[in-house]
């Protein structure tokens, strides 16, 4: 028994000495893998309290203070009418009839002005009113015109009235007829100008004198520009005043020569304005022009908008497409589509929306794309999948950035 336990203690003893002289160099690789082990259990401590560590495949979390700073924007996926088409461009226009350069008959100072930019007017509304010494001299002598006619006509009634009876001349009676034509013809001139100035003859007849003239307006619109100031002499025919019926604005539109067979009246017109990039606009092809432009080559072409509202403005540039035939599909804007390589992304809000600590997820996806139009991407995806989700149209590169920051994170 004695030899049995001292052949053990030697053992022990053996095993002993062959641990102490493991190299250093498997030491040191214990050591850093507990080192390592350290490291990962802080990093599951950080992923846990962090803010956007996604412990999902294609999936990122943010908060939502990370959502405010990058500006991230979501919009729920609907479909759009995108098809073949013919791009145009263009500006905003009206036609010649729709505006108006507003300027006297006469030569006057500007007594008053009753009108600013921008102020909405009727047709016959006064806008400002001028003064001058010939308005007063033109209205005294169409009263004293007026009121020799009235003796001319008597006078001429009875000579024609003796003429015709033998007892007077035919001199005397030629002679009224000439001066009552004569003074008949000036009373009607004078007449014709006083209305033309806007000043009521019938009043004038009465023996009233207005002194100063109406400047009105002849379209119903707004007020584009005001180009004179209080007593300023304003020279006859010189604009005053400029009036534009925005109502009845239209698109002018350049068509090239290889698309010009394909346009016909009639046919709708989606187009977008720079004051509104997101929303798309309808329109009607009007008239096709028959002229050709030669640099570039191009034709006009008019469309027909409803702008009831205002909103949209002469001189405003456009972008657009006359429609050859259309299909409805899904489609989102272009910022909202990611590409890596060969293959299309989109990211959509996940389902369940918030997580605990205020955290949103983020899911990408795969698509395949379809027809670019103004702006607008056609993707393809499953119906049952595109119903209510809410994708995002603005950040989608900063998020596959973040995914890939993640992603380079979890590789160390």
């Amino acid at each position: 028994m004695k030899n049995i336990a001292i052949t053990s203690i030697i053992f022990m003893g053996l095993l002993t000495m062959g641990c102490n002289d493991k190299p250093n160099s498997e030491l040191g690789h214990n050591e850093e893998s507990t080192a390592a082990e350290n490291m990962k259990g802080e990093e599951g401590a950080h992923s846990e309290g962090g803010e956007n560590h996604e412990e999902e495949e294609g999936v990122v979390v943010l908060t939502n203070d990370q959502i405010e700073t990058i500006g991230l924007e979501t919009k729920i996926l609907e479909k759009r009418n995108l098809g073949n088409n013919i791009k145009v461009t263009g500006r905003l226009e009206l036609f010649p009839q729709d505006k108006a350069n507003i300027s006297p008959f006469m030569g006057g100072n500007v007594r008053s002005i009753k009108v600013i930019e921008g102020d909405k007017v009727r047709k016959g509304e006064v806008l400002a009113y001028l003064e001058h010494p010939d308005i007063i001299s033109m209205q005294q002598e169409y009263q004293e015109k007026n009121d020799e006619l009235v003796f001319l006509k008597q006078d001429f009634e009875r000579k024609k009235t003796l003429f015709d009876k033998g007892v007077s001349s035919g001199k005397e009676f030629q002679m009224a007829q000439s001066k009552f034509r004569s003074t008949s013809s000036s009373v009607n001139g004078l007449k014709a100008k006083l209305r033309l100035l806007g000043i009521n003859t019938s009043k004038v007849e009465e023996g009233e004198i207005y002194s100063a003239i109406p400047i009105t307006t002849p379209i119903s619109g707004y007020v584009d520009e005001v180009m004179v100031s209080l007593g300023d002499y304003v020279a006859p025919q010189s604009k005053m005043f400029a009036v534009s019926d925005n109502s009845k604005i239209h698109l002018d539109l350049k068509v090239y020569e290889k698309d010009i067979p394909k346009v016909k009246v009639g046919q709708k017109i989606i187009f977008t304005v720079a004051s509104k990039p997101d929303e798309l606009l309808t329109a009607e092809v009007h008239s096709v022009g028959k002229t050709f432009e030669e640099d570039p080559k191009a034709l006009h072409v008019h469309a027909d908008i409803d702008n009831k509202n205002g909103d949209l403005l002469p001189g405003m540039y456009v972008e657009g497409r006359i429609t050859e035939g259309e299909k409805s599909g899904y489609a989102v804007t272009e910022e909202a589509i990611v590409k890596e390589a060969e293959q299309s992304y989109i990211f959509i809000l996940e389902e369940d929306g918030e997580t605990e600590g205020n955290r949103t997820k983020f899911k990408r996806i795969p698509v395949s794309t379809g027809i670019n139009d103004l702006g607008f991407v056609e993707i393809n995806i499953p119906t049952e999948m595109a119903k209510n989700i809410k994708v995002v149209t603005v950040g989608a590169y900063t998020l596959s950035s973040e995914m890939v920051k993640g992603e380079l994170e979890h590789g160390h």
